[in-house]
């Protein structure tokens, strides 16, 4: 029976995804081949089409192979490349219009930026190989090369490489066959809609022996909640991602709230180049927006993986102290972008595989011709038992860094304890974060002021709770402190198509990705969950001082009432509470002016300098609404 119902190769992890580095950072274009191979052995984790030809994506990212490209620049236009210069891979539509108006913008902003257009190149390509499907979106795909102006240095190149980019994109928002593949002067990408056996076939400088690499991060993309396209076929430009990113939504929000915070001697200019992160393509593309922003506005490359996806360490008890501190400080200026996921990364220098906490599959193996390979699967490519010098497997939580400059590899352990001791963050902490314990002060909780039955009934009344809702929500929480428990089937009525006056939170629905997968459980699963909240202000991102770890730390949001007075009556000077009413008078004004008043309320006491508001529905009265 078993064997009936269980078979070997139907159990796929999609997508594939993967790096292989030379350790010593020795270009070679056997490397690049090695990572095509290893790519054509992922097939079966990536999306075909019916056609039979058309992938869900498939691509590489390499190190910018400067001989090669110096030599087919001055091939094509004539163009003698300085010592520092950026190769940006455009992918246009069919229409010629269009093409010479994006050219033209391209050249404008470049310009602004104090950047010299030194040049186009029509990628040479073959569409024979590509199905149907992807004919029918082909994009012409040109490289062009950019130089900086005189006395520009490394890192201010990259930044007004980034802000042109930016203006480029936004000017060319409308042209939906526009797209910027990668626009860098360390790497480059070639990727589309064929199969991974075809990559070569399609783009014909990948079979060129002239085409060298140290660094290949390649992706075979399975298509979940977006539709295939070929600006969406992975590796984007800094990563590559398998997983889903559930938190995606919050993600995206956070990044618009925080924009003001993002402030970096580098990007001076970035008020005018948002949205910083997308949030129309797929949550791969949102993340590496995010990466990208914080390597190119100066933060190291570790800690940038470390702040978006760090490693499970609050429950964890044989984690070293200086980590702890590390990561709690983190934690206070980024929200973790949640998967599984699974991420293969690279600059140009590093070459780097993350595992978020919930961790995915990813296997290593070192060869004693100094090249690494990870990937999703073991035995991509075809190398020999009596040449592995060491093997392993990723976890949850884990990372594994090859340096091609300083020819260094690094696991967790040792990326880690280089970042936590950097500063000193346990310091920090101590001295700034402030715990919020319960009191056992009864007078604080009457003084809020405890409910009477008759109370209780007119708030119930108020709010719409239902007999159903106190039966077979309330009464199994306050009974038992069970959650309650009911099938999937729900037939009533979506609140905003109900005939009935529905409470507010009937209105919020769960999303694809919350109901796919399991809930989380924070006591089950309290290794790698925390309902740890921390209140205080945010600080500029980019800075790390004894500021920014001011903080008043919650081990959860639901407050008893003893933790609440604690809180709102807290003595730490960095903490002053105003407390706001809800309740507004119907016959004055209407439920939009009144939630727009409270904004410009709150709004005034944060620029006064309070730092924790109380938005309060405690004090009803009649003829009064919430």
């Amino acid at each position: 029976m078993a064997n009936g119902l269980y078979r070997l190769d139907e159990f796929r992890d999609n997508c594939g995804f993967g790096l292989i580095a030379h350790t010593k950072g020795e270009s070679s274009h056997r490397l690049l081949q090695t990572g095509i191979e290893a790519l054509t052995c992922m097939t079966h984790r990536g999306g075909i089409a019916a056609d039979g030809k058309t992938g869900d994506g498939c691509g590489l990212l390499i190190q910018k192979p400067d001989a090669f490209l110096r030599t087919v620049a001055e091939k094509s236009c004539s163009t003698l490349l300085p010592e520092l210069y950026a190769v940006g891979v455009i992918m246009f539509g069919q229409d010629a219009d269009c093409r010479v108006h994006a050219k033209t913008v391209i050249g404008h902003e470049l310009a602004r930026q104090g950047l010299v257009l030194s040049g186009w190149r029509e990628v040479p390509t073959d569409p024979q190989c590509l199905g149907p499907i992807a004919l029918e979106t082909l994009p012409v795909i040109e490289h062009v090369f950019i130089a900086p102006s005189e006395g520009m240095e490394g890192k201010q190149f990259d930044a007004r490489l980034f802000i042109a980019r930016r203006h480029i994109e936004n000017r060319l928002a409308e042209d939906k066959e526009f797209y910027i593949a990668s626009f860098s002067a360390t790497v480059m990408s070639y990727k589309g809609l064929m199969m991974p056996v075809d990559l070569p076939h399609f783009y014909k400088d990948l079979s060129d022996p002239r085409l060298e690499t140290a660094i290949c991060v390649f992706h075979q993309r399975f298509s979940t909640n977006t539709l295939p396209k070929w600006p969406l076929a992975q590796p984007f430009r800094m990563l590559a991602h398998n997983g889903e990113i559930n938190t995606i939504l919050g993600n995206r929000n956070w990044s618009v709230a925080r924009t003001p915070k993002f402030k970096s001697p580098l990007l001076p200019d970035l008020d005018d180049v948002v949205p910083l992160v997308n949030r129309t393509g797929s949550d791969s593309s949102s993340l590496d927006n995010m990466l990208e922003l914080l390597a190119i506005g100066g933060m190291p490359l570790h800690r940038a993986v470390r702040l978006l996806i760090p490693p499970a360490w609050i429950n964890v008890e044989d984690r070293d102290p200086s980590e702890r501190a590390f990561f709690e400080y983190q934690s206070m200026h980024m929200e973790p972008w949640d998967g599984p996921a699974g991420l293969v990364i690279t600059d140009g220098r590093y070459a780097v595989c993350a595992l978020d906490r919930n961790g995915l599959p990813s296997r290593w193996v070192l060869t004693d011709d100094d090249i690494i390979t990870v990937a999703s699967e073991v035995g991509v490519y075809d190398y020999k038992p009596e040449n592995v010098v060491a093997k392993g497997r990723l976890g949850p939580g884990d990372m594994l860094s090859i340096d091609v400059v300083d020819g260094l590899i690094e696991t967790r352990e040792e990326v880690d304890h280089r970042l936590s001791r950097e500063l000193p963050y346990k310091k920090w902490l101590k001295a700034g974060v402030c715990a919020i314990e319960s009191t056992m002060d009864e007078d604080g909780i009457e003084l809020e002021g405890s409910l009477t039955r008759e109370q209780i009934n007119t708030y119930m009344k108020l709010y719409g709770v239902s007999f159903e809702d106190r039966s077979q929500v309330m009464s199994p929480l306050a009974e038992g402190g069970q959650e309650a428990t009911a099938s999937m089937g729900d037939d009533s009525p979506m609140a905003v198509l109900s005939q009935k006056n529905r409470s507010l939170f009937d209105y919020f629905r769960q999303q694809f990705a919350q109901v796919t997968n399991p809930p989380i459980d924070p006591l089950r699963e309290a290794i790698t969950m925390s309902l740890n909240t921390q209140l205080g202000k945010e600080l500029n991102i980019f800075e790390q001082d004894a500021d920014h770890a001011i903080r008043i730390n919650l081990n959860s949001p639901v407050l008893s009432p003893r933790k609440y007075y604690a809180l709102k009556y807290n003595d730490h000077e960095a903490f002053p509470v105003q407390k706001f009413d809800l309740n507004y008078d119907p016959d004055k004004t209407d439920l939009r002016q009144a939630i727009t008043d409270l904004c410009i309320e709150v709004e005034q006491a944060v620029r006064n300098g309070k730092v924790i508001c109380i938005l309060s529905d405690h004090d009803i009265a009649e003829n009064k609404l919430p």
